[in-house]
């Protein structure tokens, strides 16, 4: 008995199942030779480049933690980590995203294509999906493998924290990896944006380029001296807000908007990008890109998105101007002077005293008396003083503060000699660094002046 199909019966092939063509993208992608040569690039150079730093007799002092390599294994992936939010992450996220669609255009391969999966709809979310894959490979290769670096060459130490008090290696250990974790929202707004050029500009170079592009204008602006509110409406500030989490308390608040801010464009750009692929006309094979669409369906949407996250972080932000404050960069200072004259008692073999006992207090101004004491800049100077139990005389220590945009600071000490104005101290078993001489901190830009 066999069966017979009634006339004029419409028979659709069914598309193919997402799961095969997820598969079938990702392999298309881990075999071509520049995907190889980064996923090994991102295991393995971290590794070394954090052992055989660990190891000079000079640090990278002026990267975040840099000065703490020899101390501790768990400051290498930090250091890594600044340096990937700046450079390495964006340019992954224009190799892998950038392209994904554009390689199409450039082959003549989307009529094939479309035809075997018969669905755009499966097709964009396989890439997407594939090239999510690629792109969590790569940073956990980054992630791991600097941790790897550092735990063999300094091995699981304690870390000290922007505020100075010290984190045991698995309090360390957790917060490293809650640091490379937050680092994913950002990179993925940046993946949304490869995905949106490369859907729009077709065989443009420009959709290659336009996530590094992106996270370049975005480094440039948290350069600025821009309001609080805007800074953190940004979506590159999710790749510096995880220094909040190395202080005690951790600085949550803007940490927790920035990556909300991220994956809100992160959502809306993938969006954009699925609504204008769906809608293309693969018929026209000498398609190149549309720059009025990329501009009405591209630049426009995502402009008002940042206008749109800045009106709500200014709404439900009570902090105006920069954050930066003299009574919040004095209880900065204050307390991880606190934290650091505790360490280096210590490694004095001094008598312990607790931070409630030193009673530390700072008193800094900026430039002149005529220049109001706010706002960043490296011309800040503080007074630090203490007091040591059972005696008299209050001790005292000047500082020259540089303070950054994002709230950072680099404190230089500047006298007295045994205190803070070299580089190294004499302890019983031999010279060390000077905890106090120089070190970084952070000051919260959402908290207030009283705190």
């Amino acid at each position: 008995m066999t069966a017979t199909l009634a006339p004029g019966a419409d028979v659709r092939p069914s598309p193919v199942p997402l799961l095969r063509g997820y598969r079938f993208e990702l392999v298309k992608l881990v075999s071509q030779w520049r995907m190889r040569l980064l996923v090994a690039a991102c295991w393995i150079a971290p590794a070394l480049f954090v052992a055989a730093v660990s190891r000079q007799s000079t640090l990278p002092v002026d990267t975040l933690f840099g000065r703490w390599m020899h101390a501790t294994g768990w400051a290498g992936p930090l250091v890594v980590l600044g340096f990937a939010g700046t450079w390495a992450l964006p340019l992954l996220t224009s190799v892998v995203a950038g392209d994904v669609f554009a390689a199409e255009d450039r082959l003549g391969t989307w009529r094939h294509l479309l035809v075997a999966v018969r669905s755009p709809r499966r097709i964009f979310a396989a890439k997407a999906l594939a090239t999510l894959t690629v792109i969590l490979l790569l940073v956990t290769g980054l992630a791991c493998s600097s941790a790897a670096g550092g735990a063999a060459a300094v091995g699981n130490q304690p870390l000290v924290g922007l505020d100075g008090h010290p984190l045991s290696p698995a309090d360390a250990a957790g917060r490293v990896l809650l640091a490379w974790l937050c680092v994913l929202a950002p990179t993925l707004a940046l993946a949304a944006i490869g995905l949106l050029g490369s859907v729009t500009l077709g065989r443009s170079p420009m959709g290659l380029l336009l996530p590094a592009l992106f996270a370049l204008t975005m480094q440039l602006a948290q350069m600025l001296p821009l309001p609080v509110a805007v800074r953190l409406a940004l979506p590159g500030y999710a790749f510096i807000a995880w220094n909040g989490l190395f202080t005690s308390p951790a600085q949550l608040e803007p940490l927790l908007t920035a990556i909300a801010v991220s994956l809100v464009w992160a959502v809306v750009a993938t969006a954009l990008a699925f609504l204008l692929f769906v809608r293309r006309d693969f018929t026209n094979a000498a398609y190149d890109g549309s720059g009025r669409r990329a501009l009405t369906a591209g630049v426009l949407p995502l402009a008002g998105l940042a206008a749109a996250t800045v009106a709500v972080v200014a709404t439900t932000t009570t902090v105006t101007g920069s954050g930066i404050e003299r009574d919040k960069v004095q209880r900065s200072l204050a307390t991880e002077f606190a934290h650091l004259y505790r360490l280096q008692t210590g490694q004095l073999h001094r008598p312990d005293v607790t931070e409630a006992q030193l009673r530390t207090a700072a008193t800094c101004d900026k430039g002149s008396v005529r220049v109001a004491a706010e706002g960043p800049g490296n011309d800040w100077r503080c007074v630090v003083s203490w007091h040591l139990p059972g005696v008299e005389a209050t001790g005292s220590a000047v500082y020259q503060l540089d303070i950054t945009a994002d709230g950072r600071f680099v404190a230089d000490g500047d006298g007295p000699k045994e205190v803070n104005g070299y580089f190294l101290v004499r302890t019983p078993n031999g010279d060390a660094p000077n905890p106090l001489w120089q070190f970084d901190g952070s000051v919260d830009l959402l908290s207030t002046s009283k705190g």
